[in-house]
């Protein structure tokens, strides 16, 4: 429950697990592994997303466009703080739903709602929506798999299988990045002896926020 938290709603947490460990729970517990009855687990997990998602939506209302400026650390990069605006205003309130199920960006986007100042209601409509379809489903996917004798048998690959699956979206964006970076550079060289073009002054979106 602390791990959904913290990955629902604080900046650190995007690097958590959050689908392979609801899948894990889910199928440990239906394995017999686990003692805590799935019903009791599944409410915890799902009200631990929605106040997690809750606080994020706060904390956004609070910082605002300075989370836009900003700069990097270890923990924080700007570009995944421009990956959840951009996926919030594709997809709109909407965005709350189908984040929980995307690795990073269910981190950023209730944060990126309360930058916008979404309106508290629809947000706490979504949001509720999104933590009980990701918090149980996720969760009861895990339960009704450990059922099969092929996955009881086979635990310790099951989960090497279920972390491999959560690692490869962020393994993926990291080789679509490093493939832009590299067709960017010999684009953006300038030869030898030539200067630069000065790009023109922009204020940029957020600067109108």
């Amino acid at each position: 429950m602390a791990i959904v938290f913290a990955e629902s709603g604080l900046l650190i947490g995007f690097f958590l697990p959050g689908d392979a460990l609801l899948f894990t729970t889910g199928l440990l517990i239906t394995s017999g592994t686990m003692s805590q009855p799935l019903w009791l687990m599944v409410l915890g997990i799902v009200a631990a997303a929605i106040i997690g998602d809750q606080v994020g939506y706060l904390f956004g209302r609070k910082v605002g466009p300075a989370l836009f400026n900003r700069p990097d650390s270890k923990l924080f990069k700007q570009e995944n703080v421009e990956k959840a605006h951009e996926f919030f205003e594709k997809y709109g309130p909407k965005s709350l739903v189908l984040a929980r199920f995307v690795p990073v960006v269910r981190t950023f986007t209730p944060i990126i709602a309360g930058v916008s100042r979404m309106n508290y209601r629809s947000f706490l409509i979504f949001n509720v929506l999104g933590g009980v379809l990701w918090g149980a489903g996720v969760t009861l996917l895990g339960s009704w798999l450990g059922k099969s004798a092929v996955v009881r048998d086979n635990i310790e690959a099951m989960l090497i299988g279920i972390v491999a699956l959560s690692v490869l979206p962020i393994v993926i964006e990291y080789l679509r990045a490093r493939s832009k970076a590299k067709k960017a550079g010999p684009a953006g060289s300038v030869p030898d002896g030539a200067v630069a073009p000065q790009a023109p002054v922009s204020r940029g979106r957020h600067a109108k926020r």
